[in-house]
């Protein structure tokens, strides 16, 4: 190899460290330094007429993002994951703009003092911390031991015969969730003194679902498939978060395999917006005469006031043709 070769070669090497260190450079100095809650930037340069934005850092349970931009002020800007700082207006969204025209390196510390959020679903706001989630934890790892509980067997003290089998709980939990248990329980009932319920109109499997809601650990597809059997239970022991929980369930996935299931479950259980949403699939939105052949069986064994009802509405609409 020439001197010429060598002397190439070196300078390839130099550009290549050069090209890595640059790279490092730009990393570090997008990169926010933290303690559990304050943020530290180092910006070494800005240019008039730029914009900076740091890579993601955690604090208390979010990413936060800073973002510097540079025009006839400087603007800092602080904003979570998931969240498009196009969208900071004003120092209530965390963005400050700063009333000076330096231009060499600068150091943006944000202290955070609290910060809370609230849920999409509502209710009161929570703090960022992890310390203050410690109330949630503690309602999960409860509710995982009352599953645990149900499951395995520990100390039962009630036996509940069904029609294929008994499945053994919990007095104390049953009487907390239904009144009804609660009534068996203190008094003078047969339940009380032969430690025992039959509850012979549901199968292993739905009592089984039933239990898991009572403590806490049903899973989503064994609600689905028990929904009915479920909204009965509910009813006869008066457990009404459990009742509303299967008549909003029971309304969101109506079709013509199952409506005419769903009024008459919505009619013998008095749940009115399930019946007034298959009303309104069946005769608003015509779907009757896709089940015409269904519909002749269920007008055979039908209770009389409900297809009245039904009838009064397919009147209504033809009135209104």
């Amino acid at each position: 190899m020439g001197k010429a070769a060598e002397l190439l070669a070196i300078i390839d090497c130099i550009n290549e460290v050069t090209a890595a260190i640059s790279a490092a450079s730009a990393r570090m100095s997008n990169r926010v330094e933290t303690t559990p809650r304050l943020a530290q930037w180092r910006i070494d340069s800005l240019f008039p007429f730029s914009y900076r934005k740091s890579d993601p850092f955690k604090i208390g349970l979010w990413n936060w993002y800073l973002v510097v931009a540079k025009h006839k002020q400087l603007f800092v800007k602080l904003y979570p994951e998931g969240i498009s700082d196009k969208l900071l207006k004003t120092s209530d969204d965390c963005i400050w703009a700063v009333d000076t025209l330096f231009t060499g390196r600068f150091i943006i510390d944000i202290e955070f003092l609290d910060l809370k959020i609230i849920p999409p679903s509502g209710g009161e706001p929570a703090s960022i911390w992890t310390s203050y989630q410690v109330a949630k934890h503690t309602e999960a790892v409860a509710l995982n031991s009352l599953g645990r509980m149900l499951m395995q067997g520990i100390h039962t003290d009630i036996t509940i015969n069904v029609a294929d089998g008994s499945i053994g709980a919990h007095r104390a939990i049953l009487a907390t969730r239904s009144p009804v248990f609660r009534s068996m329980f203190y008094h003078d009932l047969r339940e009380k003194e032969l430690s025992t319920i039959n509850i012979s109109d549901m199968s292993f499997d739905a009592c089984q679902a039933f239990l898991n809601y009572i403590y806490g650990n049903i899973q989503a597809e064994e609600f689905m498939i028990h929904r009915i059997a479920l909204l009965q239970a509910a009813n006869k022991y008066d457990i009404s978060d459990l009742k509303e929980a299967c008549h909003e369930s029971l309304v969101e996935d109506i079709d013509t395999g199952n409506v005419l299931e769903r009024f008459q479950v919505a009619h013998l259980h008095q749940l009115p917006k399930l019946k007034s949403s298959c009303i309104r699939y069946l005769v608003n939105f015509g779907k009757i005469y896709e089940i015409l052949k269904d519909f002749n069986e269920f007008m055979q064994s039908a209770d009389r006031e409900l297809i009245a009802e039904l009838f009064q509405e397919l009147l209504a609409v033809w009135k209104g043709l």
